[in-house]
Order: C-alpha cells, then structure tokens, then sequence
C-alpha cells in the first residue's frame, strides 16, 4: 500500500489521458484553419489563426445561444430530477422493506435492455396527446427519472447507510421522510454527485430524442450543431469550431465539480 507507482503506471495513465484529449485537439486543430486545409487528409499539426473566425461564423449560421440556453435548461433540470428521483428510489429499495421489492427492482433493471429506438414512436405520440411536441417539455419530462440511476443509487446506499443507523433513527420517532432527507440524503452525496455529472453529459449530447421532439427554430445544441452540415458540402473547419464551442461547458462543469466527483469515487472504492 505504500509504494508509489512505476513507470508502467504513469506511462499507461499517460497514454490514456493523451488518447482522450486527442478528439478534443483534433477538433479544435480543424476548426482554427480554413476549411480548406480542414479538407485535407492531415492537417497541419499546430492550430492556425481562424478559430475565432470560424466560431463567430458558426454563433451566425445557427440559433447557437438559444441552443446552448435550451441543453443547458434541459440538462440541468433533467440532472436534479433524475437525482432526487433516483434517490428516493434507491432508498426504497435499499432500505425498506416492502411487498414484491425484488420483482420490482429487477423489472425495472429490465426496462435498461430495451433500446430507446423501440420507444420513439409512442412516445411522440403521446407527447403529441399532451401538446408537448415542439417544446423543451417533450425533452424534459421522458428522463426525469432512470432506470440506470435507481440501480446505482440502490447498490450505493446498500452499504452506505447501515441498517443500524435507520433504526435509531426510526426509534428516536423520525417519520420516513426524515430517515431519507437526514440520514441517507447526506451519506448518498457522492453517488448523487456522480450521478448529477453523468446525467448532464448524457442529455447534453443526445441528438436522436431531440432531433425528432424540436423544431429547427428550438433546437438543443447538438441539434443545432446538425444544421451547420450540407448535404452537398461539409465545411469541416465550421462544423468543428462550432463542436469545440459547445464542449466548453462539459469541460469547465468537469473542472469546477472534478474535486467531488474524485472525492465520490475515492469513497465508494474504499467502503467497507
């Protein structure tokens, strides 16, 4: 437990690290030079002097700003909901103990094999019922809670909230609500924290669910990034300037929320 790692550790965290930011570079490296060197096989290794140029063309040909405040309303009620959603959830199962607990909680492990493709079709259609498409509700409401998170949070608070604990709590007159918001809510920070960032990411690139549910003149980013594409032509230096413009946010949400999220990991992993 004391040694430091070797050389074959930091040159495979190395290594990893070079292979996830290259995608990022790349796309930054196109999208500062003229689509004509973009056109080509191997753009120069270095980036050039039109990022600016290209991203200023790009906030111009699309409803950028109106994209980037709909991912962002999206994403971040879609993140709060699914937490305090699959909280509760998760403590239920966890820690309660109710008739059909274990069918239930393997019906809805379940539900996470069926493809969302299979689930287009009456969705909209009921999304159409309620006079949602066309709007960011028809976006939000399908994911205010999942399948994944009520899983994670249950196997997260098995451990993490001693049944003990919810005994006491429960003999000192503490109602349900109370046990969940003073004794599990707290314990289950880290998980929900983690859970928060991942459910962001995930609705802040999703393009299927969104491409189908808005308009063009209502777009989510990654929609909106879409209609930067010709059919005929694709100005790769455009399109990419654009995609570096909207992967920001992710990476200053990663930097402010990375110490927590760590700090999650480091927990669950040394539980027990």
């Amino acid at each position: 437990m004391t040694r430091r790692p070797g050389f074959l550790v930091y040159g495979l965290l190395a290594a990893f690290l070079v292979g996830s930011a290259a995608p990022l570079y790349w796309s930054f490296l196109l999208g500062s030079h003229t689509k004509e060197i973009a056109a080509q096989g191997v753009p120069p290794l270095l980036p050039g002097g039109h990022f600016w140029s290209n991203a200023e063309r790009a906030i111009a040909t699309i409803p950028f700003w109106k994209a980037i405040g709909n991912s962002l309303l999206v994403s971040t009620v879609t993140a709060c909901s699914v937490v305090f959603f699959c909280t509760l959830a998760g403590y239920a199962f966890a820690k309660l103990r109710f008739r059909g607990r274990g069918p239930l909680l393997v019906f809805v492990i379940a539900t996470m094999a069926i493809p969302t493709q299979l689930g287009v079709v009456p969705l909209f259609i009921l999304m159409s019922e309620f006079g949602w498409t066309g709007s960011i509700t028809s976006v939000i409401i399908p994911w205010l809670v999942t399948a994944f998170g009520v899983f994670f949070m249950r196997q997260y608070l098995v451990d993490a909230v001693p049944d003990e604990l919810v005994e006491a709590a429960r003999m000192d007159g503490c109602s349900q609500i109370r046990i969940f918001w003073h004794v599990a809510a707290p314990a289950a920070r880290p998980a929900a924290a983690i859970l928060w960032l991942f459910t962001f990411m995930q609705v802040w690139t999703d393009f299927f669910w969104p491409l189908i549910a808005l308009p063009h003149s209502n777009p989510t980013i990654q929609v909106a990034l879409n209609q930067l594409q010709s059919g005929f032509f694709k100005d790769y230096s455009l399109v990419l300037a654009g995609t570096t413009l909207a992967t920001i946010p992710l990476l200053v949400l990663f930097v402010v929320a990375g110490r927590q999220l760590v700090a999650g990991i480091m927990q669950g992993a040394v539980k027990g």
